[in-house]
C-alpha cells in the first residue's frame, strides 16, 4: 500500500492535471472563476493542514472525487455539462440520452456533497473534538446541511451582486423555485447515507457499538446551567479566584457531575480504541 504523503501527493498530480484541462476555455469564464473561489480556499486550507491534520486514504479520495464532479460542472456551466451524451457514449449507444427539460448535473453534484464529505468531516470531528457515538454521525449531517445552507446563500448573494447572466449562470436554478431546498436536501440524503454506512462497518466490527451509543446520550452534568452558572461564574469571581481553582478556566467547575458522574457516580472509563 503506498505512504499516505505519496497518495496524497498522486491525488494532488492528478487532480491538477485535470483541473489545468478542464480550466482550459471554459463555457464562461467569469462563472468559471466565480466557482473557482471556493475550491481555492478549501484547496488551500487542505494542504495547510495535512501536517498537523493528516486525513485517511478514505478522506482524500472521497474530497478528491468531489472537486472533481465540481471542477468539471465549473468547466461547462453546471446547468450545460453534457452528461446525456456521456451516457449514451459510455453504454456504447445501447442506453439512448435522458432527455429532460432540466440539467440534473448540479442535483448530482449537492447529492454527492453529503455522500462523499461527510466522511471526511466525521473523520476531524473524532479526532479534534473526540465525538463519539451518536454525536459522532448527528454532527458529519449537521455540518452538511448547514454549510449546505450557506453555499446557497452564498449564491444567491452573488446572483444579486453580479446580475445578469453570470448571475443567473452561478445560481443555476433552470427556473425551478425550490431549487434551493431540493439542493439542500440530496446533499443531506448524501450524508444520512454515508453515515448510515459508516454506522453499519463500525457496528459490524465493534463490540461496544450499542453502549458507545446509549454512553454518548447519557446525561454527564445533571446541575442546570444558564443562569446558574451565570451566577456560580459570578460569586467565583467576586470572591476573587477563578472558577475550578487557580489557573483554571470555566470549562472546570465546581459541579459534583466534574467530580462524578451522574447521580454521583464515578464518570464511565472511556473505551479504549476509536470508530473508523
Amino acid at each position: 500500500m503506498l505512504k499516505r504523503r505519496t497518495y496524497l501527493a498522486a491525488l494532488c498530480v492528478a487532480f491538477a492535471v485535470a483541473w489545468a484541462l478542464l480550466a482550459i476555455d471554459p463555457h464562461d469564464r467569469s462563472d468559471w472563476l466565480l466557482e473557482n473561489v471556493l475550491l481555492v480556499a478549501f484547496a488551500a486550507a487542505l494542504l495547510a493542514s495535512h501536517r498537523a491534520l493528516p486525513l485517511s486514504r478514505i478522506s482524500y479520495t472521497t474530497i478528491f472525487a468531489f472537486l472533481l464532479l465540481h471542477t468539471i460542472g465549473a468547466h461547462y456551466t453546471y446547468s450545460l455539462v453534457p452528461w446525456q451524451e456521456w451516457i449514451h457514449w459510455l453504454s456504447g449507444g445501447a442506453v439512448a440520452a435522458p432527455t429532460a427539460q432540466r440539467n440534473h448535473f448540479d442535483r448530482l453534484v449537492h447529492f454527492f456533497y453529503g455522500l462523499l464529505l461527510a466522511y471526511p468531516v466525521r473523520e476531524v470531528f473524532l479526532r479534534v473534538a473526540e465525538l463519539r457515538g451518536f454525536w459522532g454521525y448527528f454532527f458529519p449531517l449537521n455540518v452538511t446541511l448547514s454549510t449546505s445552507v450557506l453555499y446557497e446563500l452564498a449564491e444567491w448573494a452573488a446572483a444579486e451582486v453580479f446580475g445578469g447572466d453570470l448571475g443567473v449562470a452561478f445560481l443555476g436554478t433552470q427556473g425551478d423555485v425550490w431549487d434551493a431546498q431540493k439542493d439542500m436536501a440530496l446533499a443531506g440524503a448524501g450524508a444520512t447515507i454515508a453515515m448510515a454506512i459508516t454506522a453499519a462497518l463500525n457496528y459490524a466490527l465493534e463490540r461496544d457499538f450499542a453502549m458507545e451509543w446509549i454512553e454518548s446520550l447519557r446525561v454527564k452534568h445533571p446541575a442546570p446551567l444558564g443562569e446558574d452558572e451565570i451566577r456560580r461564574l459570578w460569586l467565583a469571581r467576586k470572591r476573587g479566584h477563578a472558577p475550578g481553582g487557580a489557573g483554571g478556566d470555566s470549562a472546570s467547575t465546581d459541579h459534583p457531575a466534574d467530580r462524578s458522574g451522574a447521580a454521583g457516580k464515578p464518570p464511565g472509563r472511556r473505551r479504549p480504541g476509536r470508530d473508523a
